[in-house]
């Protein structure tokens, strides 16, 4: 089974980061959401199944995205 890679997009400062789960540093600063989001989709669309989880500035989730084909099984 594939492992999800999820990156999270949240406030840095006046700016926003997109930061991988369980990474130390962040993988890229933005000066605004929007871009910081487009980054995050990129960087979760080149893995096999990734996932971008989109904070609001009070730290709450807004939204996430998944993509590639989830390995988990759902009964129809």
């Amino acid at each position: 089974m594939s492992k999800r890679e999820i990156y999270y997009v949240s406030p840095h400062g006046k700016d926003w980061q997109v930061k991988k789960e369980k990474g130390k540093k962040a993988s890229s600063v933005h000066a605004t959401k929007e871009e910081a989001i487009e980054e995050a989709k990129r960087l979760a669309k080149r893995t096999g199944l990734g996932q971008v989880k989109i904070q609001k500035k009070d730290g709450t989730f807004q939204i996430e995205y998944t993509y590639g084909k989830d390995p988990r099984k759902y009964r129809d």
